[in-house]
């Protein structure tokens, strides 16, 4: 049978077994050593009798049970790396302690006292040797008789500690990827080598991928800004690499990488942003110590909002969930934050079943709790599906919100924040409109509680933004998938431009900004310039180490359909209806001064619209919102699929 036999049949044994074989290893190294100390001492090959026998034993007796203790065949040796030889030599340390103590203080056995110093030195030698021997020959031999085109060839970017830790947590893997190499920013450390690696310069990228076949970068720099990290990125794009990352310093300080730390970009990156620093008084103004409510709170928005909030330790978080699901998970999520942080485990977590349409039901749980402030994320948020069913997305999305802030006001709650959106800028579409006509009751609201100055009067106020990179519904996932799969990629326009912003940097943003109301305000949150949809498709394909399909490159890997704009769909969006926001305390934060109706003109036009919503009156309901909202220009026909199936 030949070595490469043997290392297969070897490979294949179930894992117990190979523990046993490794215990039965050592074991003889145990007996083998002892043999020979005593013969080396002797000067001469002495014979196995009662006296070395019972020292073999001893020996074995002592050694296995440290060894099993401190985890010695938990270890995979074909990728076992400098951590575990340390084990190993702290193992036999322990064993040399008790060994010597035997033979050198006691003089047991009238054995000569060196030996217990002697057998201890040479069974470290020929632990780390054997052991040695199986990394190099199970593991190196064996992964390059797979072949390197079965393995994804790994450069990890970053030589630091965390770059060291991924290296040692790939060294623990199996054969999932192979580590061969380094790179680093740092010149000094170019051509040296790190835990058996070379590194190499990012100006060495092309020789790398040509001389070691990388296909992967991992990247372990988790302390670097944004814009070197962006600048990173922009260079690996250009050449054919898979570039995933490890997580942020944060995380690295509360434990060590593990591989499946190992991670897709995540959507900062592909934003290419920097995110502007929370203001800590505007995040806790209204919450720390206050009960709050989130509507919503198993949506995308929703739960991102529930996180910051818990972080800001509020006496009670209120979490409102139309879906079941939804809300166990979101509750679930906190829960696990509680137990993370002893300083979240006071905050009293309420999971509420309830639809914000309730009027009976939201009231009940304004006036049971009393809250300080609510957050009102509950919403039908994706244009093509109310598109088709645009009583149920108005009667959400409108009545909904009419009812939470009645309710709201009638409990005395102090501040009330609803989360809008930029398709409520000249909306072509249900959504967009139904949530413009959201903006414009609480508007209506608060100039009727300026004028009535009651003073304990609820504060209304709305935040705008575009769309959140990663949310459900978001291109983000919808387009990881489709790479994954090999493509297509489905574009809806070549054209098609949006505002992005990350969940957390939109939820912190919502948070503060709901802290500067005075009442009937309407923020609207930079989103920095719009993102074409087809470059944020480049990116991700090029970042995953493919190329876009396409005249210049008609032999790229993943071609990009052009489907069609959806109905309502809009071309670009806008965030402000007028041209004249103004700033605020917070850099990211302005303020628009949107027209409204009085509610002496909205209340009876709201009451026909509701007759026709009731009637499911599909031509009505779009010629009221058209009365209704300002720059309302349906894209489309307005098509309800019940009432379509009704006439067919």
């Amino acid at each position: 049978m030949s070595l490469e036999e043997v290392s297969r049949l070897l490979l294949a044994l179930p894992r117990a077994v190979k523990r046993l074989l490794a215990i039965l290893v050592d074991a003889s190294l145990c007996v083998s050593t002892v043999w020979f100390t005593f013969s080396l001492l002797a000067e001469k090959w002495v014979a196995i009798d009662q006296t070395v026998v019972l020292a073999m034993a001893i020996s074995c007796f002592i050694a296995l049970p440290i060894f099993i203790r401190l985890g010695l065949y938990r270890a995979i040796f074909r990728f076992s790396g400098s951590n575990a030889l340390l084990r190993v030599a702290v193992s036999v340390l322990i064993y040399g302690v008790l060994y010597a103590g035997l033979f050198s203080v006691v003089g047991f056995l009238g054995i000569a006292r060196s030996f217990g110093i002697v057998q201890p030195l040479l069974l470290l030698v020929a632990v780390v040797g054997v052991r040695s021997l199986a990394h190099y020959w199970l593991g190196q031999r064996y992964l390059y008789k797979i072949g390197k085109g079965d393995l994804p060839q790994v450069a990890i970017y970053g030589a630091g500690a965390a770059g060291r830790q991924l290296a040692a947590a790939l060294g623990r893997a199996t054969h999932e990827s192979r580590l061969v190499a380094y790179i680093d920013d740092d010149r000094s450390l170019r051509g040296h080598s790190v835990d058996g690696c070379k590194v190499f310069h990012p100006d060495d990228l092309q020789q790398l991928i040509e001389e070691l076949d990388v296909t992967d970068v991992l990247l372990a720099v988790p302390s670097i800004t944004r814009t070197r990290r962006n600048e990173i990125l922009s260079l690996l794009r250009q050449f054919p690499l898979h570039v995933r990352t490890v997580p942020g310093l944060y995380d690295l300080a509360q434990r060590k990488v593990e591989l499946s730390d190992v991670q897709e970009l995540d959507v900062e990156d592909l934003l290419g942003r920097e995110a502007v620093a929370p203001d800590s008084k505007l995040l806790n103004q209204n919450i720390r110590g206050h009960v709050v409510v989130v509507t919503g709170s198993g949506g995308s928005i929703g739960s991102e909002l529930c996180r910051q909030i818990l972080r800001c330790q509020p006496s009670k978080l209120l979490l409102v969930e139309l879906s079941e699901f939804a809300l166990y998970q979101i509750h679930r999520d906190l829960q696990s934050m509680q137990t993370e942080s002893a300083e979240l485990a006071s905050v009293e977590l309420i999971p509420l079943l309830a639809s914000v349409q309730n009027t009976a039901r939201m009231s009940a749980i304004m006036r049971t709790w009393q809250p300080h402030t609510v957050y009102h994320a509950a919403a039908y948020k994706h244009v093509p599906l109310v598109e088709h069913n645009p009583a149920e997305g108005i009667r959400n999305n409108v009545w909904g919100t009419w009812s939470c802030a009645q309710a709201a006001m009638q409990s005395g709650v102090k501040n009330f924040v609803l989360i809008s959106t930029d398709k409520a800028v000249r909306p072509t579409n249900i959504m967009g409109a139904s949530k413009r006509l959201a903006e414009m009751i609480l508007q209506a609201m608060a100039a009727q509680n300026a004028r009535a100055t009651q003073s304990a009067s609820t504060t209304f106020s709305m935040v705008r933004f575009g769309n959140v990179l990663g949310s459900s519904g978001s291109v983000v996932p919808l387009f990881r998938e489709q790479i994954r799969k090999g493509g297509p990629i489905t574009l809806t326009h070549q054209e098609i431009t949006r505002f992005f912003m990350t969940i957390p940097e939109a939820a912190q943003l919502v948070i503060q900004a709901g802290a500067m109301g005075i009442g009937g305000d309407v923020f609207v949150l930079d989103m920095g310039h719009p993102v074409k949809i087809i470059d944020l498709a480049r990116r991700m394909v090029e970042l995953s180490g493919l190329s876009l399909k396409g005249p210049e490159r008609p032999d790229g890997d993943i071609e990009v359909q052009v489907t069609g704009l959806r109905p309502g769909e809009k071309l670009y969006e806008e965030l402000l209806i007028g041209d004249n926001p103004k700033p605020t305390q917070h850099p990211r934060i302005m303020k628009a001064h949107e027209d409204f109706w009085e509610w002496g003109r909205l209340g009876p036009v709201l009451q026909s619209l509701d007759e026709a919503l009731s009637l499911n009156d599909v031509p009505r309901i779009r010629q009221f919102l058209s009365e209704l909202v300002s720059g309302y220009q349906p894209s489309s026909d307005v098509v309800d699929w019940v009432h379509l199936e009704e006439h067919r």
